[in-house]
């Protein structure tokens, strides 16, 4: 029976692939209510398994399209006031 590999992103790869710096990265660790993956260490360096990214990336994404559908559309407010 064959472990299905996995991808590793080393912590420069995780870090170009959101746009943030090494600190941003500590911060997102730091506050569990993100969720933000944490890394597995291999000789003090680390690494991130690119389906646990995926699914943080997943995550973040269906609790931003429930923010947006509770939030009014832009303009709407305004028409609403218009039409008073």
């Amino acid at each position: 029976m064959q472990v299905p590999a996995q991808t590793y992103l080393q912590s420069s790869a995780v870090r170009a692939r959101y746009g943030v710096s090494d600190m941003t990265i500590w911060r997102w660790l730091q506050n569990t209510s993100l969720g933000f993956p944490a890394p597995i260490r291999i000789n003090s360096r680390r690494f991130w398994r690119l389906t646990e990214l995926e699914a943080w990336e997943a995550s973040r994404s269906d609790e931003g399209k429930a923010s947006l559908k509770e939030a009014p559309a832009e303009g709407e407010e305004t028409m609403a006031k218009d039409a008073a």
